[in-house]
Protein backbone atom coordinates (compact mmCIF):
# COMPACT_ATOMS: atom_id res chain seq x y z
CA UNK A 1 0.00 0.00 0.00
CA UNK A 2 1.16 3.31 -1.37
CA UNK A 3 0.88 6.35 0.84
CA UNK A 4 -1.13 8.23 -2.36
CA UNK A 5 -3.13 5.23 -2.08
CA UNK A 6 -3.55 6.07 1.63
CA UNK A 7 -4.32 9.65 0.79
CA UNK A 8 -6.92 8.54 -1.48
CA UNK A 9 -8.79 6.92 0.69
CA UNK A 10 -12.12 8.31 3.27
CA UNK A 11 -11.56 8.83 6.48
CA UNK A 12 -14.14 5.72 7.39
CA UNK A 13 -12.32 3.20 4.66
CA UNK A 14 -9.04 4.38 6.77
CA UNK A 15 -10.43 3.45 10.18
CA UNK A 16 -11.88 -0.19 8.54
CA UNK A 17 -7.94 -0.69 6.80
CA UNK A 18 -6.53 -0.27 10.12
CA UNK A 19 -8.77 -2.55 11.68
CA UNK A 20 -8.32 -5.48 9.52
CA UNK A 21 -4.29 -4.78 9.30
CA UNK A 22 -4.26 -4.90 13.14
CA UNK A 23 -6.03 -8.25 12.92
CA UNK A 24 -3.80 -9.11 10.56
CA UNK A 25 -0.55 -8.66 12.45
CA UNK A 26 -2.07 -10.03 15.17
CA UNK A 27 -2.20 -13.12 13.39
CA UNK A 28 1.30 -12.78 11.79
CA UNK A 29 2.41 -12.62 15.60
CA UNK A 30 0.85 -15.26 16.60
CA UNK A 31 1.82 -17.47 13.68
CA UNK A 32 4.97 -16.41 14.47
CA UNK A 33 4.93 -17.45 18.24
CA UNK A 34 3.95 -20.52 17.04
CA UNK A 35 6.57 -21.13 14.37
CA UNK A 36 4.54 -21.87 11.76
CA UNK A 37 5.00 -18.00 10.15
CA UNK A 38 6.35 -18.95 6.23
CA UNK A 39 6.86 -15.12 5.49
CA UNK A 40 8.64 -13.48 7.97
CA UNK A 41 8.88 -9.99 5.89
CA UNK A 42 5.01 -10.01 6.15
CA UNK A 43 4.85 -8.96 10.03
CA UNK A 44 6.81 -5.83 8.95
CA UNK A 45 4.92 -5.03 5.56
CA UNK A 46 2.09 -5.08 7.76
CA UNK A 47 3.10 -3.05 10.77
CA UNK A 48 5.14 -0.42 8.16
CA UNK A 49 0.95 -0.10 6.70
CA UNK A 50 -0.38 0.53 10.19
CA UNK A 51 2.29 3.44 10.53
CA UNK A 52 1.49 5.17 7.50
CA UNK A 53 -2.48 5.02 7.86
CA UNK A 54 -1.52 6.74 11.35
CA UNK A 55 0.62 9.23 9.62
CA UNK A 56 -2.15 10.25 7.15
CA UNK A 57 -5.10 10.22 9.91
CA UNK A 58 -2.13 13.00 11.72
CA UNK A 59 -2.04 14.93 8.67
CA UNK A 60 -5.54 15.38 8.19
CA UNK A 61 -6.03 16.53 12.02
CA UNK A 62 -3.32 19.05 11.73
CA UNK A 63 -4.44 20.27 8.55
CA UNK A 64 -8.53 20.60 9.81
CA UNK A 65 -7.00 21.98 13.23
CA UNK A 66 -5.09 24.98 11.08
CA UNK A 67 -8.25 25.39 9.11
CA UNK A 68 -10.45 25.97 12.35
CA UNK A 69 -8.16 28.70 13.47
Amino acid sequence: MKAKEVREMADQELVEKLRALKEELFNLRYQANTGRLEKHGQVRKVKKDIARINTIFRERQLINAQAAK
